[in-house]
């Protein structure tokens, strides 16, 4: 196994020979890119990564990863969500996280997709982390895109129940929707939002330093911070993730896929994401114990080299270079 520590990389800065960018979706929705190449040219590369990311994610909190896999010959491109890090709002609060469907999203991936695979060299790889993994598994298991190979990190394929019945959530939330209460948000922030709270870590990382860059970022770029979610969301993702449900579309689904995944995680069902990999006929799962939390890719240096380690042995096998 390679330890990937590098000490040399800097999270909290954005590498030189990476390009941000605006990226125009079909409608005219602004939409903030990243994309970081080899040598600063797509020719010669190991492939072409696309990396989604989770709620209320930006593309920052994951240059670490990016270096990994760009030290690996890929180029690595993200955008952020719309109505998230630097890709606007979808709601009238700066700080709550909405949008209008689900399906909203899937089409921004589709569309970015479809231009970012003709313009850059295969193989192409999908990553998607949480709502990430969530969204890139639905539109591959609805046909709309076709990588070479995707990776899934703890993705949102139900949300952690809490204790509350899923049906009682979903009847909660479409309540609220129906008295006009959709765009507020759903839960109160349980930290203040320009320094770490300890409860809140521990549901993402157990790497106090990596946590504390997401606040590093909202203080050098504050437009990327993002607080809880919208009711509408709330009900939108319950109709979401119940879509990922049909057994016929999952067992269509041929395209090699690595699922990381942690037994304890407090914020997705991991139940559910066992269940998913037992349809999906060209899935494998790395799975962690207590060691990890949610953020896998987050995680301390034992955890995050090994899930990064899988990656790599993953990818050499279904999708060596062309």
């Amino acid at each position: 196994m390679t330890d990937l520590k590098d000490k040399c990389f800097d999270r909290r800065s954005v590498p030189e020979s990476a390009v941000e960018a605006p990226w125009t979706g079909p409608d005219g929705w602004k939409f903030r890119e990243l994309d970081w190449r080899q040598n600063g040219s797509l020719e010669g590369a190991r492939g072409s990564i696309l990396f989604m990311t989770g709620r209320a994610d930006f593309y920052e909190k994951y240059l670490e990863t990016f270096h990994d896999f760009h030290a690996r010959g890929w180029n690595v491109t993200s955008v952020d969500w719309r109505g998230q890090g630097g890709s606007g709002r979808c709601g009238s609060h700066p700080h709550v996280g909405h949008i209008d469907d689900f399906a909203t999203w899937v089409g921004d991936l589709v569309s970015f997709f479809e231009q970012w695979r003709v313009s850059h060299p295969g193989p192409h790889v999908l990553i998607g982390h949480s709502m990430g993994g969530h969204l890139v598994l639905r539109a591959l298991a609805e046909q709309h895109i076709h990588p070479d190979a995707a990776i899934l990190s703890a993705p949102m394929l139900a949300p952690a129940g809490g204790g509350m019945p899923e049906w009682t959530a979903h009847c909660i939330a479409k309540l609220m929707c129906a008295i006009g209460r959709g765009g507020r948000r759903a839960w109160k922030p349980i930290e203040n939002p320009l320094e770490p709270y300890v409860p809140r870590q521990a549901l993402l990382t157990h790497d106090a330093d990596r946590y504390s860059d997401e606040f590093f970022w909202f203080r050098e770029r504050p437009f990327v911070r993002l607080g809880p979610a919208s009711w509408r969301w709330v009900e939108r993702a319950y109709a979401s993730t119940r879509l990922l449900r049909n057994r016929q579309k999952l067992a269509r689904m041929d395209i090699p896929l690595l699922v990381l995944a942690t037994a304890t995680d407090e914020l997705v069902d991991h139940a559910t994401i066992e269940r998913a990999v037992h349809l999906l006929p060209a899935a494998e799962m790395k799975l962690f114990g207590p060691e990890s939390a949610h953020e896998i890719f987050r995680e301390v240096d034992d955890v995050r080299n090994e899930a990064i380690n899988s990656c790599f042995a993953f990818l050499d096998r279904v999708a060596p270079k062309r």
